[in-house]
This record gives structure tokens, C-alpha cells and sequence, in this order.
């Protein structure tokens, strides 16, 4: 409560049928109101309610599973007290999934006094995968989901994990799915900020995060064979669950925090940290996780405290502008021995840069190769002679 009331009246307000929708709602231990409301909402609303009150779970896998275990439809959509559906949301998912036939559909989301996912809403996908659009950047529970397909293989939120336990569902339920579809030209769901700060996903120790990404990179593992498949998934973890821990919230830690932080990530470093997930990040996010693979917190604070200034790095181009190293602290320092390639921008990082040239050695390897075919093309062509040449 209060945001229990919008989020309510947004199911209200849902154009599908009210006889195509249960609402199962799960009072978690409330002790605002909440309960009551639930039970006034379920003698009075359009479609049947089920309310279950229970001590508090201490976070949101319980509730979830509670609700997921008493669903009877063919889809299930977990919406959070605190957020609101847009009125076509339900009936417009749902649409999807039957035309399209895929096991998940995202709708397009917008936060209300918070941020929200936007790479993945570029255009609407009848079907796609995790490996072939942005949607691994989106790991929230906020999905319509098909249920055969949780049930088939027994999925449930993992309640040992206080945080990213919908990252970890969400993220089996994609790699399982029989397609994914992504609703891009309509707001489906609101991510609304709370006015006190209190949601569940910022509160808790630096601990529970690297929880969160260890789970999360050994399910990755445990599904998709080492190789760029992999390292392509892998920098969901490393970028939005890892590298935060050593952000400028690292500059306030003592010394015993940024000691344990390290301890704590050195083995999904030698796990996970591979060139293939290195080559995927910008250069001052590949250069702060080199440098807690290998184990160098004096190096780690300099660039941390460039990176909290917000400095542009120097650019230097060499090979005639078509290799483009941007100059953080350590570059070509001998003592420190972080290589070069580590500061190496990639194409998309270093196209901004005046004087840039895309290219390099397999550029030209490329276009050597386009044009021994177009020789070999031509040498195949009938000859003004009627006859054909062959090489």
C-alpha cells in the first residue's frame, strides 16, 4: 500500500475477457493494509481472485512460487504490487504467444520515477531468442510465461537467493523456450519508483550480488557449451551484477570489503572471464574486470577514481587510424603489464573518434577474399567465344 490500489485497478482495467484471467494474489506477511484490501478486491472484481496470507517469506521467490503453484492457466504473468499493467497488456501478450506459438513474450516496459530496460525495445518480434536480440538484458519476472513449459521442467524461483532470483528464472525460461516474442509499440508494463527507495532489489550486502551472478553464470553454464554462444550471455552477469561491485560504491569500501569483494569474485573470474566476454564490453568496463581477474586492487582504485570523475580517456590511433587505444590510467605502464589489447576500443566504441578508420588485418583479409571470388566469378563466365573458362 498505497501502490497496491493502481496496481489492482490496472487488472480491472484489463480489455481481455475478465473470464481469461485468475488472479492470484499473495499476501506476504503485510502489515499495511494490504491483506484487507486483497480480500475486498476479490469480492468485487470481474474475475475470480484467490487470496493467500502467509508470514512473511523474506523476499519474492515464496510468494512467487505460492502463486505459480495454484495457477490453472495456459499463461502466467507475475505483476508486482508496487507496479501497474497497461490496459491492452494482458490481451495483446496473450495474442502474441497464440499467433506466434513462443513460450514468452515480453511487453514493452516503462519506468514511472525509475529507469527501466529500453535496448530491447527497438521493434516488435514475433519470435526471436536470447542469442539473437537484446532480451538478456531484461532478466525481471515481469513476463507473460506459458505455463506447460514451467511445468515441463519443474521451474521455480530460487529462495536462497534474496536478489536476481527472477533473473535466474527468467534467464532458464529463455534458454529453454520454444521461442521468444517482444511487443515493442505498446507499453505493457509501468515500473513504477517507489517514493521511499525501500524495493527489495537495492536493499540487502554486497554479498547477496555476488550470490545473484554466481547462480546466474553457473545456470548459463550449465545450459549453453563453452564458446561465444556462451561469453555472448555471460556479459549480462559480469556487466549488470558484477562490475557494479567495483564502481564508485568501491571507493567508499574499507579495506576488509574490498579485500572479501575480490575473494568473492576471483572464482567466476577464472570460471568465466574469457577474451570472448573481454571483446563484448567497453574499454573501462573491460579494464576494471582485468584487473580484479588478475588480482590487482592497487591498480584498480586509480582507474575507478578516473571513471567516477567521468573523464573522457585520450584516444590514440595507431596503424593509420585504424586501431584506436583509449588512454585510462596504466596504459603502456611497464610496472603495471596490463596489455595493450585490454585498451584496445572496439569498432562500435571507437567509430565516435575523429580520425578513426574501421578496419584492420581481418578487414583486409575480408576484402582480399571478396575480391578472389569476384576473380573467380569472372574467369567462370562464358567467353565472347561461346565457351566457359574455368580456373
Amino acid at each position: 500500500m498505497p501502490y497496491l490500489v493502481e496496481c489492482l485497478a490496472s487488472v480491472e482495467a484489463q480489455t481481455i475477457d475478465p473470464e481469461r484471467i485468475e488472479v492470484i494474489a499473495v499476501d506476504d506477511g503485510s502489515t499495511d493494509g494490504t491483506g484487507e484490501y486483497l480480500e475486498d478486491f476479490a469480492e468485487r472484481a470481474p474475475m475470480p481472485v484467490t487470496v493467500v496470507r502467509q508470514d512473511n517469506s523474506g523476499g519474492p521467490s515464496g510468494p512467487r512460487n505460492v502463486g505459480l503453484g495454484k495457477a490453472a492457466g495456459r499463461y502466467v504473468f507475475f505483476l508486482d504490487a508496487d507496479d501497474r499493467l497497461g490496459p491492452e497488456a494482458l490481451e495483446r501478450m496473450v495474442a502474441m504467444a497464440d499467433r506466434a506459438g513462443t513460450d514468452v513474450v515480453l511487453g514493452r516496459v516503462e519506468g514511472v520515477n525509475r529507469s527501466a530496460p529500453k535496448s530491447m525495445w527497438g521493434r516488435t518480434l514475433e519470435r526471436t531468442d536470447v542469442f539473437s536480440s537484446n532480451i538478456k538484458f531484461t532478466l525481471s519476472a515481469q513476463k507473460l510465461f506459458r505455463r506447460e513449459l514451467l511445468t515441463r521442467h519443474g521451474m521455480r524461483f530460487d529462495e536462497s537467493l534474496f536478489t536476481g532470483e527472477d533473473a535466474l528464472f527468467t534467464m532458464e525460461a529463455y534458454l529453454r523456450a520454444d521461442g521468444v516474442s517482444v511487443i515493442a509499440d505498446y507499453t505493457c508494463y509501468y515500473l513504477v519508483g517507489r517514493d521511499d527507495g525501500k524495493h527489495v532489489t537495492k536493499s540487502g550486502g554486497y554479498t547477496l550480488r555476488f550470490d545473484s551472478a554466481r547462480a546466474l553464470m553457473n545456470l548459463i553454464a550449465e545450459h549453453v557449451p563453452a564458446g561465444p554462444r556462451r561469453d555472448q550471455l555471460m556479459v549480462r552477469p559480469f556487466l549488470i551484477t558484477l562490475l557494479p561491485q567495483f564502481g564508485p560504491t568501491y571507493l567508499k569500501d574499507g579495506e576488509e570489503t574490498r579485500r572479501h569483494k575480490f575473494e568473492l569474485a576471483k572464482p567466476l573470474m577464472d570460471a568465466y572471464w574469457t577474451e570472448g566476454v573481454a571483446r563484448h564490453l567497453k574499454v573501462e568496463e573491460r579494464l576494471r574486470l582485468h584487473l580484479v581477474a588478475a588480482q590487482r586492487p592497487d591498480l584498480l582504485l586509480d582507474v575507478v577514481k578516473f571513471v567516477k570523475a567521468k573523464k573522457q580517456a585520450p584516444a590514440l590511433l595507431e596503424k593509420r587510424g585504424r586501431r584506436l587505444y583509449l588512454v585510462y590510467p596504466h596504459f603502456r605502464d611497464r610496472a603495471a603489464g596490463i596489455p595493450d589489447s585490454v585498451y584496445l576500443a572496439e569498432p562500435r566504441e571507437a567509430r565516435v573518434f575523429p580520425g578513426y578508420r574501421e578496419g584492420g588485418a581481418d578487414f583486409f583479409l575480408r576484402r582480399a577474399a571478396r575480391r578472389a571470388r569476384r576473380v573467380l566469378d569472372s574467369l567462370k563466365r562464358p567467353t565472347p567465344g561461346g565457351t566457359a573458362t574455368t580456373a
